[in-house]
């Protein structure tokens, strides 16, 4: 796979979950941190959405925002202070009212006697249009007033795993809906908001596959977004591990300089294969010198050590993902025996791989 594409894959667990919200008037919701990625995507009207340590960001109809680290936030209709903010109602609250009341039970010799919680009283109410499915959606507060239907939703994300891409994202990454940009990520947000009104055949799985696409397109302008550029002088001398180039980081100038790129895209097209950077950078068509400056300045890592972290994330992605034994997942990342690939795990995870699956199935039972 491409750089991205195992970035998203070594971290994601399961499926995303969502819900679509319609509010009137003046409200506001509160979101606590996540394990994971939360989004946002307007599809009518407008909010303010309040970050826990930063400012607030202005969301117009057709705009999606990432919160890649999982940043505790509000959502509002207008700004507000931090005492008017932490006054904001949990978010389940707004999403349990908008589910459809069941209808009361005929009358029994013990009506009322354990009467069901209703959806504000804590208990799980009835499973209505909401959790991204298709169809209408009732208007929660004042419907007489601008209304704001959003798509709020969570990708989950083990973060131990976590690949130096994801961790350089802000704390917010925010597409706003601007004519000519990001296409594709507009038609993803345009055919989202499209099925979620048809309420077609087939809809709840078109939903959860566009939620999908999301997260790929919103880090794919995140990438294209313009930076500062990089400059020969720049790659001299390699900065200290985790440091950033300009605003964005250095991996969106890793992926666009095209020596780099070619070798990571070698390396994570078969990272189980014997490499050596001569070889490395004879696919790139370049010295070694050249190779091994260029993409240590921009990567944080030597190839060859860079080849060593991704093996042992992919392996440890494979223990957590697949029941493969531990012989099948060495070969599968570059090992030749389960022995060699333990030792290795043990030193950059400090478990074994075992207790590491263990512990894993252990965590995502109970979340």
């Amino acid at each position: 796979m491409d750089v991205v594409s195992d970035a998203i894959a070594a971290v994601r667990i399961g499926r995303p979950s969502s819900n679509r919200l319609r509010v009137g008037g003046a409200w506001s919701a509160r979101i606590p941190a996540y394990e994971g990625a939360g989004f946002h995507v307007v599809l009518e009207g407008g909010c303010w959405l309040l970050p826990d340590g930063g400012g607030p960001v202005r969301l117009g109809a057709g705009d999606a925002v990432l919160l890649p680290h999982g940043t505790g936030h509000v959502l509002a209709s207008a700004p507000l202070d931090r005492d008017a903010a932490a006054l904001a109602v949990p978010i389940e609250r707004l999403l349990a009212a908008a589910r459809p009341t069941p209808p009361p039970a005929p009358a029994g010799p013990f009506d009322g006697a354990l009467a069901p919680a209703g959806p504000l009283d804590g208990g799980p109410g009835r499973e209505g249009p909401l959790d991204g499915a298709p169809g209408p959606l009732p208007v929660i507060g004042a419907a007489s007033g601008p209304i704001a239907e959003l798509l709020c939703g969570k990708y989950r994300l083990e973060h131990s795993r976590s690949h130096p891409l994801m961790l350089e994202l802000p704390d917010v990454v925010h597409l706003p809906n601007r004519v000519g940009a990001h296409p594709q990520l507009r038609a993803a947000v345009d055919l989202l908001g499209g099925e979620l009104a048809a309420d077609g055949a087939g809809g709840a799985l078109a939903v959860p596959s566009l939620i999908d696409l999301l997260l790929v397109y919103m880090l794919r302008a995140w990438l294209a977004s313009p930076r500062p550029s990089v400059g020969a002088a720049d790659t001299e001398a390699p900065p200290a591990s985790g440091a950033a180039l300009g605003t964005g980081g250095r991996w969106p100038a890793a992926l666009g300089d095209p020596v780099v790129a070619g070798a990571l895209r070698a390396l994570h097209e078969d990272p189980a294969r014997g490499w050596s950077v001569e070889e490395l950078a004879a696919s790139a068509g370049v010295s070694r010198a050249t190779l091994t400056r260029r993409f240590t300045a921009l990567v944080g890592r030597a190839p060859m050590a860079y080849l060593a972290w991704w093996r042992m994330t992919r392996a440890a992605a494979l223990l957590q993902q697949s029941a493969d034994p531990l012989d099948v997942i060495a070969r599968r990342v570059g090992y030749a025996t389960p022995y060699a690939l333990s030792h290795a795990f043990s030193r950059q995870f400090g478990t074994t791989p075992g207790r590491y699956r263990d512990r894993m199935a252990a965590h995502f039972a109970d979340g």
